[in-house]
């Protein structure tokens, strides 16, 4: 047997015996199994010291071969291509730039309560902005990845709105405006809630509009059981905006996040139960009124106001 436990053929198998003996390689112990050798060796203050011979047998190991690659010494040339390839990327990225944003972005919370009925001026008040102004891509997703949707608690709102715009009914901006409702499962509303303010940062959304109008912002709100998610814009007047918000929402979202066609309704900002437009604003509403009522039909005729009719309940006999 030689020391690989190899059985050597002989005589008695009907093989000649080759006489040529295989020598062990020489390969340096590693240092977590030289420890073990030393149970079956003297110890080491009864061992002798290395001679000459025992240096020389040393040096006459085989050296690794290493084909053509540099070795460590060369890993600190700055002439090197692995050198110079990581000069090139630190370079590129000090001059890269962050993706900017078409239009700045501000995060609002609103945190009021269930019980309380703001009016104007105190809902001001309970809205907070949230960190600095969005103007890139990568702006977006530190905000994002740090901002987790399930710990925003019952009641509690978080808005994502262009610069400029505010998420109240009553603003300047907004008063002529309507949104979208799109009612979805707490499950899947983080994942809706994303792909809905990049519709909004990446203005898909915007070109879904009449040339006309503007998005406003988007905003999510939390419910017992589910998360609304609201897209304003800013002229409820444009039905080409209605619709062109609605089919991109359903476009965009894939079929396991689309919400289902009794979770989603459209409603201007002034036909909320809580609407209280400012007194100097009123007048502008009304003008609206007016413009919308002597707006033509379809068939040419003007819309004329519509008398009232009391009808008195039936008297008892």
């Amino acid at each position: 047997r030689t020391p690989y436990g190899l059985l050597r053929p002989g005589p008695s198998h009907g093989c000649a015996v080759h006489h040529h003996q295989p020598q062990p390689l020489s390969v340096p112990r590693c240092p977590y199994t030289s420890a073990l050798h030393l149970r079956d060796s003297a110890p080491p203050t009864l061992r002798s010291p290395p001679t000459d011979s025992t240096a020389t047998s040393m040096s006459m190991r085989p050296q690794l071969f290493t084909r053509g690659l540099s070795g460590l010494s060369q890993s600190s040339d700055a002439n090197s291509p692995a050198e110079q390839r990581d000069d090139a990327k630190r370079n590129f990225l000090k001059t890269m730039r962050p993706l900017p944003t078409q239009h700045y972005w501000n995060v609002y919370f609103d945190g009021q309560s269930k019980d309380h009925k703001p009016d104007d001026g105190v809902y001001n008040v309970q809205l907070e902005q949230l960190g600095g102004q969005i103007e890139s891509v990568q702006d977006f997703w530190r905000y994002s990845n740090n901002t987790p949707v399930d710990q925003i608690k019952m009641r509690e709102s978080i808005y994502l709105f262009k610069s400029g715009f505010k998420p109240i009914w009553e603003d300047r901006r907004n008063i002529n405006g309507g949104s979208w409702t799109f009612r979805v499962p707490k499950t899947i509303g983080p994942d809706v809630w994303t792909r809905v303010q990049l519709l909004a940062i990446g203005e898909k959304l915007q070109s879904a509009l009449d040339q006309s109008d503007q998005l406003c912002g988007v905003g999510l709100s939390v419910r017992f059981n589910s998360h609304l998610i609201t897209i304003w814009h800013r002229d409820s007047s444009k039905q080409a905006s209605v619709d062109g918000m609605l089919a991109c929402v359903l476009e965009e979202l894939p079929a396991e996040l689309r919400p289902k066609a009794e979770n989603y309704f459209y409603k201007r900002h002034c036909d909320h139960a809580g609407f209280k437009a400012p007194s100097e604003l009123q007048a502008v509403l009304d003008s609206q009124k007016r413009a919308d009522a002597s707006q033509p039909q379809p068939d040419g005729v003007a819309t004329a106001p519509q008398p009232e009719v009391t009808i008195d309940p039936p008297s008892a006999k």
